[in-house]
């Protein structure tokens, strides 16, 4: 117990709860070798697509295969793609305990088994002539007027978030609202973190890494279409896809 100057007793440290915003990796097969092959795939035209991120394994796919996992190679294999494995979810009673003997600790707020898949396939549509009304920021919105560099993260919590200013590659903006970003869009965007599906991410200039809505994330792996990349877009849900389409601020 350290004492301050006026030789009173106070404690070293402080505990304060707090959230993090994690990256879901969601199992479809049980065999780490044939996982690392596909991340090797998926990963061998951007290696650093991943810095550092805190993932989710999501075994709900996985949760009724009789094949055990091997979670000390599967963690090792996500840190090698620099990632930090730090949860489990949604497995069984004994993939749930082989994962907690690894050092994962069970996602406390995980959701419910679903069964259709997680991840919405993007679908980029034609600009159409009758233009969509676009919501405005929330009264108690954040604002950010300073440009986000690679590895920076800022988080309306609550609210909707206002960047003024290019969010770089490396960087992510999350709100539990709409995010509207009046400057390039290059690193990673996520609305409605707590689930809100009607939220939407607005850019001036859309050139994403990552979009997510409501949890349902997208890495961007394919070059946008001509009238999408680098002008004025929205990503919005459309059912169970993740829509982009392009903006007239005419």
């Amino acid at each position: 117990m350290a004492v301050d100057s006026q030789g009173v007793a106070r404690s070293s440290f402080d505990l304060k709860s707090a959230q993090l915003a994690v990256m879901a990796v969601a199992l479809r097969d049980t065999q780490v070798s044939v996982l690392a092959t596909d991340l090797a795939q998926r990963l061998a035209d951007d290696p650093d697509f991943f810095d550092n991120d805190p993932v989710l394994i999501d075994l709900q796919h996985v949760r009724d295969s009789t094949d055990a996992i091997d979670f000390p190679k599967l963690i090792k294999l996500l840190k090698r793609h620099r990632t930090v494995p730090v949860a489990v979810c949604n497995g069984s009673v004994e993939q749930m305990a082989a994962a907690h003997a690894a050092g994962l600790m069970p996602a406390p707020d995980a959701h419910p088994v679903r069964t259709k898949e997680v991840v919405r396939e993007v679908e980029v549509i034609r600009e159409v002539e009758v233009l969509r009304e676009v919501p405005a920021p929330a009264p108690n919105a954040m604002i950010v007027d300073k440009p986000l560099r690679s590895g920076q993260q800022v988080y309306a919590r609550g609210c909707d978030l206002v960047v003024m200013a290019v969010v770089s590659y490396g960087a992510e903006v999350i709100a539990d609202g709409n995010v509207h970003i009046y400057a390039p869009l290059r690193g990673r965007a996520v609305a409605g973190a707590r689930g809100n599906t009607e939220a939407r991410i607005f850019s001036t200039c859309m050139e994403p890494q990552l979009l997510s809505i409501a949890g349902n994330y997208r890495a961007l792996e394919d070059d946008l279409p001509k009238n999408i990349a680098g002008k004025p877009a929205q990503a919005r849900l459309e059912g169970e896809k993740l829509v982009i389409e392009p903006m007239r601020l005419a």
